[in-house]
């Protein structure tokens, strides 16, 4: 059974409390266990992390053993040259999403150091982003077997 790395950083651990009209009005809890229950009715086994940290970020992409990842890096899509390197680095499989149409917002928010580094971007379908990354994970696994 493959295992997936989903990674979340900074404030998304705050879903449910930001605005809704941006990110919708799932909790970060409620959001987990969608893609955990989505993912064993795919045959995959999920590891989550969240941390605000960027540092605790880079240690666990440094550790991963799974072979693939879902990242939501949040605003350090925009700043963290260091968690792109560090993704680089890992050799499988990176799906990065977006709960907003980043496209849409404010500039700062347009350039994205991870999607350089990313198989796929997915952004502006809502948490909806996370089943959509989780799906395509699931087909570029089964097509390396």
């Amino acid at each position: 059974m493959s295992t997936i790395s989903l990674i979340n950083g900074p404030n998304l651990n705050a879903l449910g409390k930001r605005p809704a009209e941006i990110y919708g009005s799932e909790t970060f809890e409620q959001i987990v266990t969608k893609v955990k229950v989505a993912s064993e009715k795919l045959g995959l086994t999920l590891d989550s992390f969240q941390s605000n940290s960027e540092g605790e970020l880079i240690d666990y992409i440094q550790s991963i053993k799974s072979e693939a990842v879902i990242i939501n890096p949040g605003a350090y899509s925009h700043t963290s040259i260091a968690i792109r390197d560090a993704l680089e680095a890992v050799k499988i499989p990176i799906i990065e999403v977006h709960i907003s149409n980043i496209y849409k917002r404010e500039d700062f928010r347009k350039h994205s150091y991870v999607s350089e580094v990313s198989d796929s971007v997915v952004c502006g379908f809502g948490t909806d982003g996370y089943l959509i990354a989780l799906n395509a994970i699931a087909k570029i696994l089964a097509q390396k077997t």
